[in-house]
């Protein structure tokens, strides 16, 4: 397995407040993002039990190149494959119950892959490229609505700290920190 570099997301569920995402090189840093930002969050919902996920994953990897400052691209591994024989490393059931929420507020009677979940309103089959370039050219035109302030941010070999402030009306919005692996392979 290796590794290509760690950055951080700052991801919002339901009502986007804004997303951030910057590589740290440093100890600590200063980040203001703006309030015109406008960032697509895609969430590839994938096995690798499953065969009809590896062109999702390479539209997915080619997506996230091409749009690298409008577009943060997360893959998440759901365990529901894992009984045919192979074990995904990478599968977690709590991917499995993010996505089942997710189908839960779509109205969908089950979990599919490889599913796309495109800044929590919306989902389609992950290997559509006409989709996939449809919604990123959609959201990326839906201009934030609150600001996001980061600050003190702190880097260790277990640890992130940061500070943040809000501004803007943050009624019915959700804020979710992520930390996320930029690459993993097996």
């Amino acid at each position: 397995m290796k590794n290509k570099g760690i950055f951080l997301g700052l991801l919002l569920i339901s009502f986007a407040i804004t997303s951030f995402k910057s590589a740290f090189n440093t100890k600590e840093s200063t980040v203001k993002s703006s309030i015109n930002e406008s960032i697509v969050v895609l969430e590839l919902y994938t096995s690798q039990g499953c065969s009809s996920c590896p062109p999702a994953d390479v539209l997915l990897d080619k997506v996230k190149k091409a749009y690298s400052e409008e577009v943060i691209a997360l893959s998440y591994h759901v365990d529901y494959w894992n009984y045919i024989g192979w074990k995904d490393p990478f599968s977690k059931a709590l991917f499995t119950e993010k996505q089942t929420a997710y189908n839960h507020k779509f109205k969908n009677k089950s979990n599919y892959t490889p599913q796309v979940v495109v800044n929590g309103k919306t989902h389609f089959v992950g290997s559509n490229s006409s989709e996939m370039y449809a919604n990123i050219n959609t959201f990326r035109k839906v201009k934030a609505s609150n600001e996001i302030t980061l600050s003190m941010v702190k880097l260790d070999a277990a640890t992130v700290n940061f500070e943040y402030k809000i501004t803007g009306n943050l009624s019915d919005k959700k804020l979710r920190a992520v930390l996320v692996l930029d690459q993993r392979s097996t």
